[in-house]
C-alpha cells in the first residue's frame, strides 16, 4: 500500500474551512479503523490511492472508516439501494447552518443540547443528526415516512448510544413535512433537508448516466446508483421546487417555534420560484450560501419570520440562560 502523506497537504479547497475532509483521504489510517475498507482500495491513473465510486460498497466502506476515525461512529450500516451519502458534503452542510445560527448569536456558534435541529427526511444513514451531535453536540429530531428506513435510523442511534440525543419519528403523512411531527410546544432552533431534487423516475435515471459519465463509464440501461437512493429520497412529483414550496408553506404555520428553516438546493435555476414562494409566505430574512464538493454545486437557501429583536431575544432565552 503506497503511503499517502506526500499527498495530504493537497486540500479539497471547495469545502467549508472547518470541515475535517479538506486534506486527501489518508487510506493508511483508514483501514487501520475499518480493515474491510482495503479490499476496495487502489492506485488510480494519477498514483493516488482512490477507490472505485461506482462500487457502493466501496463508498458504504469508507463512510463507516470515515465515521469511525472522525466523528467515534462505531456502527453504521444501511440496506442495499438505500441512499449511502458523501460524508463531507453531508457535514458541510452542518457547519453552513452552524454558521447561519452564529448570525443569531453575536458570530459565536451555539454548541450543545440546548440547540435544537430537526432533520427533514432523515433516511436510513440518519447522516445529519449523527454529524451534527459529534461536531457540535445538538440535540436533533428526525422524520421518516419510509418505516424499514425508520427502523434502520432508530437502530444506528440506539447502537451507538445516541438515543438521548436523537429523536427519530415517523411522519404518518407523506403530504405533510412539518405537520404531525413537530409537537406544539416544541422549540426548534434550525431545520435542514436534502429534498428529492428530480421530478421523476425517468430524470433521475438519467442524473445516474450523467454521474456515471463524469466517473468515466460508459452508458448503461440501468446505471447502479453508486449512493443509492429510494424513490422518495431521489424524486418526487414537481421536483424540488414543489417539494421546497411546500416546506415553506407550513415553515410559515410554525414560523414562532422556529428560528431559521433551511434547505439544500441542487439547481440554481430553481431559485427565483423558491424566492417567489418565500415572498408570498412573509419571510423577514433570507440566506443563499453556496456550497461545492468537486464538480457538484449546490446552495443552502435559509429563511426566518423573526425580526432581528427576536433572534437577540431567541439565543438570550435558549443558549445563554
Amino acid at each position: 500500500m503506497k503511503n499517502s502523506s506526500n499527498i495530504l497537504a493537497e486540500e479539497k479547497s471547495g469545502l467549508h474551512p472547518r470541515n475535517k475532509h479538506r486534506p486527501r483521504y489518508d487510506f493508511n489510517v483508514l483501514i487501520d479503523v475499518c480493515p474491510e475498507l482495503k479490499q476496495y482500495v487502489s492506485i488510480n491513473k494519477f498514483n493516488i490511492e482512490t477507490i472505485d465510486f461506482t462500487n457502493s460498497l466501496a463508498v458504504k466502506s469508507l463512510n463507516q472508516a470515515l465515521l469511525k476515525q472522525f466523528y467515534n461512529i462505531q456502527h453504521w450500516d444501511i440496506p442495499q439501494n438505500y441512499l449511502c451519502p458523501p460524508i463531507p458534503g453531508r457535514v458541510d452542510y452542518i457547519h453552513y447552518i452552524a454558521d447561519v445560527l452564529s448570525s443569531s448569536n453575536g458570530g459565536i456558534i451555539p454548541k450543545g443540547k440546548a440547540v435544537n435541529v430537526f432533520d427533514i427526511g432523515v433516511g436510513a444513514n440518519c447522516i445529519y443528526p449523527l454529524l451534527g451531535h459529534q461536531e457540535y453536540g445538538w440535540q436533533f429530531i428526525g422524520s421518516e415516512i419510509d418505516l424499514k428506513a425508520l427502523k434502520v435510523a432508530k437502530q444506528i442511534v440506539e447502537s451507538n448510544s445516541l438515543s438521548n440525543y436523537i429523536d427519530i419519528r415517523h411522519q404518518i403523512n407523506a403530504s405533510f413535512i412539518f405537520n404531525g411531527i413537530i409537537k406544539p410546544t416544541e422549540q426548534i432552533d434550525i431545520t435542514l433537508c436534502n429534498p428529492p431534487f428530480h421530478s421523476s423516475a425517468a430524470e433521475a435515471n438519467a442524473g445516474s448516466q450523467k454521474k456515471w459519465k463524469n466517473l468515466g463509464h460508459k452508458k448503461t440501461e440501468k446505471p447502479v446508483l453508486n449512493f443509492g437512493g429510494q424513490t422518495s429520497e431521489l424524486w418526487c412529483k414537481g421536483g424540488e421546487v414543489a417539494f421546497i414550496s411546500k416546506m415553506i408553506e407550513e415553515s410559515a404555520n410554525i414560523k414562532q417555534q422556529c428560528l431559521w428553516f433551511t434547505s439544500l438546493v441542487s439547481k440554481s435555476e430553481n431559485l427565483p420560484a423558491i424566492y417567489s414562494v418565500l415572498k408570498k409566505v412573509g419571510t423577514i430574512s433570507i440566506k443563499t450560501i453556496n456550497m461545492s464538493q468537486g464538480n457538484k454545486i449546490s446552495r443552502l437557501v435559509a429563511w426566518t419570520f423573526l425580526s432581528e429583536t427576536q433572534h437577540i431575544q431567541w439565543s438570550l432565552k435558549r443558549w445563554k440562560s
